[in-house]
């Protein structure tokens, strides 16, 4: 079985393991992302694939950035949410572990992943749109990933929705990302909490309402209570709507949604199916895609960033 090393970088956790031609994960490891030390992270990536290396034979790393990359896979332009400004993150990791680097969006990783092993493997035409820290989004059409003429197509969190809407981390107002992720989720859920119309929630976190989280609303919605299944709604219809706009230029056969917030299920995709067809244009006179939570888990980057370097 062919190895190679895949490694997913985050905001709050860098993933890394050992990945068959197969799909399958031999081993992985991980540590906190120390989002804010370009250096640290180049550092924690580096200690995760020697670490690997000393007991896995592989000759090609993957890497899944969370930000803007160059068409030749190598520097990571701009990230939103991490302190990466033009690095050339592919030459920095070649010389620190001696492997051959392929930089990739982490988004347009977990896509590739999940069109090759996962959701979308009988699927030419694929929209994966990851709900997380942000919203990523990763484009499969007619088989191939696309990148665009730059590289860094399928920004999806970055197409704006709201004029002069919430500031966002790439510096623009209304991004799709402010509405439709988990950070949106649970400023959602704390001024919710502060209004005195999220007790239940209140209560969960102890009274402290900085102890909100996104795991902690989907726990408490999957028990019943409403002011957490509002929020889901609320999130899934701003999900939808965005899905609906995608579709008008893309036209995509199948959306998956990954990403930590998927994790709450039909409490989330339901909405966002709602919230999709009360937007889709021509509805009722075109073929209708199908909406499904990804399969592939927070793996998804990690084992399609492998495959694309072995490739």
């Amino acid at each position: 079985m062919s190895l190679a090393c895949g490694v997913d970088i985050g905001g709050t956790k860098i993933l890394a393991g050992v990945v068959g031609d197969d799909g399958s994960i031999v081993e992985e490891v991980r540590v906190e992302s120390p989002a804010t030390d370009v250096d640290a992270i180049t550092d924690a990536v580096s200690g995760l694939v020697a670490d690997l290396a000393t007991r896995h034979a592989f000759d090609n790393v993957g890497v899944g950035a969370a930000g803007y990359i160059d068409k030749q896979r190598s520097t990571v332009l701009f990230a939103p949410n991490i302190a990466w400004r033009d690095v050339n993150l592919r030459a920095e990791l070649e010389q620190r572990t001696g492997k051959s680097v392929v930089i990739e969006n982490d988004a347009n990783a977990a896509a590739w992943g999940e069109f090759t092993f996962g959701a979308g493997a009988d699927i030419d035409d694929f929209l994966l749109v990851t709900v997380g820290t942000g919203v990523g989004g990763g484009l499969v059409l007619d088989g191939s990933l696309y990148r665009g003429a730059f590289g860094i197509g399928a920004e999806i969190g970055h197409m704006r929705v709201v004029p002069g809407g919430i500031l966002c981390g790439c510096g623009n107002l209304g991004c799709y990302e402010m509405y439709a992720s988990g950070t949106a989720l649970v400023r959602m859920a704390r001024e919710a909490a502060e209004c005195g119309r999220a007790d239940g929630l209140l209560k969960r976190a102890g009274g402290e309402v900085e102890s909100i989280d996104g795991p902690l609303v989907t726990t408490a919605a999957r028990e019943g209570d409403l002011a957490a299944l509002s929020l889901l709604g609320e999130l899934g219809r701003w999900l939808g709507e965005g899905i609906a706009s995608l579709t008008a230029v893309l036209d995509p056969a199948m959306v998956a949604i990954g990403g930590g917030v998927s994790e709450a299920d039909e409490l989330l995709l339901e909405p966002a199916r709602e919230g999709f067809l009360s937007q889709l244009t021509g509805r009722g006179h075109r073929p209708e895609l199908a909406i499904r939570k990804a399969t592939l888990g927070s793996r998804a980057g990690l084992i399609g960033a492998a495959d694309l370097a072995r490739r």
